[in-house]
């Protein structure tokens, strides 16, 4: 990149060059790292701008291609902005996240019928152990069984009944909601 003539024309080649061969990637990142694909392009950007500082303003060699250079810049960016970004946002702006207000709410209509696949005798002793509260003991005693372990065991098995539900009709989190 050293011997790169810098003038107007040759940076315009340049920029887009790495542009298609490096911000699908950045874009992606930020994608997946919760960012837009407006905030993806300021990162890429930013680290496009440090890139031809470093290499053809200061004459710095780098020991990596340029894709992976701007990659690794740009995430340090992204991250960097993420985390000042998170700190800044005031409670309230998370308070659609505690309460859940814009989300969607699982049916209990629809968890109950998948759960009653499993037996009366399992959900019974899944609502001791879950809602009523009771410990292993309580419900070897309550259900009649040996021991502890027998009940505890007892309550793997009725999960995984459960489980095998869930795994059997290929349900998602969104076939509980109404």
């Amino acid at each position: 990149m050293a011997a790169f003539n810098n003038t107007a024309q040759n940076r315009e080649q340049l920029f887009s060059k790495l542009y298609k061969s490096a911000f699908p990637a950045v874009a992606a990142y930020v994608s997946k790292m919760g960012g837009s694909f407006d905030e993806a392009k300021d990162v890429f950007q930013d680290a496009l701008i440090a890139y031809y500082e470093k290499i053809l303003i200061n004459g710095t060699v780098i020991n990596t291609t340029e894709n992976g250079y701007l990659f690794g810049t740009a995430r340090n960016l992204w991250l960097q902005r993420y985390r000042t970004k998170s700190r800044e946002q005031p409670l309230e702006a998370h308070a659609d996240d505690v309460t859940g207000d814009d989300e969607a709410i699982p049916s209990t209509n629809k968890l109950l019928a998948y759960l009653a696949t499993a037996g009366k005798r399992c959900m019974d002793m899944l609502k001791a152990f879950y809602y009523d509260k009771l410990d292993a003991e309580e419900i070897a005693t309550t259900f009649g069984y040996s021991g502890v372990r027998s009940a505890t065991v007892q309550k793997y098995k009725c999960l995984e009944k459960v489980r095998d539900t869930v795994k059997q009709n290929a349900l998602q989190y969104a076939d509980f909601i109404e």
